[in-house]
């Protein structure tokens, strides 16, 4: 029979004896390798990214990025074959996104209006779309968009990635837009476009130019007043080109 003064020292052994006996709790698993890669290869992309936006695809080596994020070149040369590698591939990550979001919202104005879209209203699909990752994406998608504005104003190795990722969704573009200006001629809505992308990019370039010169009125990191003004200007110039240009036809044809 066990005593009163004996039951504590029984419990305690019995305790002792089923805490031998239960499984260890789990330690919480940490990263598995996969993500382990995963996680070094966007840190590298990011930095890759920034450095090319500043100084373009000439002026970073594998070194420079390898430095930024403190690891060695060597690894860098395990995930990329090249530098030239390396930059297509930080273009490649986010092009899907932009390219995505432009070709949707295109679509869904299409559906919308059906055979009578505006001019702005086909520009605002395609750029304010794609301002909107610059407002709401943070640093990296504007270092993003600041490359992409060193790939198209670059012909010796920005024309190319350009063709190959960005021209479906800009053609897709000129179909609203002919639509929208059926009168046009076909080389106007091209020449338009080609205005319409200048000044993207001078605006996704974020030089400070505009900081300058307006005595800091306005800022070049200010992507929404550039949103609420970009589209309704483009517009008024491609009408006005448009429409100006199919008046001089038609006089020389009537004359």
């Amino acid at each position: 029979m066990t005593t009163p003064k004996a039951a504590p020292k029984a419990a305690a052994k019995a305790k002792t004896a089923k805490a031998a006996t239960a499984k260890p709790a789990a330690r919480p698993k940490g990263r598995s390798k996969a993500e382990q890669r995963a996680e070094s290869l966007e840190l590298m992309l990011d930095a890759a990214e920034e450095l090319f936006s500043k100084h373009g695809m000439y002026g970073v080596t594998l070194k420079d990025v390898a430095q930024k994020i403190g690891v060695h070149t060597s690894l860098m040369h395990y995930y990329f074959e090249d530098k030239q590698d390396l930059f297509h591939q930080v273009v490649r990550r986010r092009a899907p996104i932009t390219i995505g979001r432009r070709v949707e919202a295109m679509k869904r104005y299409a559906e919308e209006v059906g055979d009578h879209p505006t001019v702005e209203g086909s520009l605002r699909a395609f750029l304010d779309t794609d301002l909107n990752l610059y407002i709401e994406g943070g640093e990296g998608w504007r270092n993003y968009g600041a490359l992409g504005g060193q790939l198209n104003n670059t012909p010796a190795w920005g024309a190319a990635v350009m063709w190959e990722n960005f021209d479906p969704v800009v053609l897709q573009l000129i179909d609203l837009l002919k639509k929208a200006m059926p009168d046009a001629a076909e080389e106007d809505i091209f020449w338009g476009y080609h205005f319409v992308t200048g000044a993207l990019t001078l605006s996704l370039a974020r030089t400070g130019r505009i900081d300058h010169l307006s005595g800091g009125l306005c800022q070049s990191e200010d992507f929404e007043a550039i949103r609420a003004r970009m589209a309704k200007f483009m517009a008024g110039g491609f009408l006005a080109i448009c429409e100006s240009r199919s008046a001089e036809r038609k006089a020389s044809t009537d004359g």
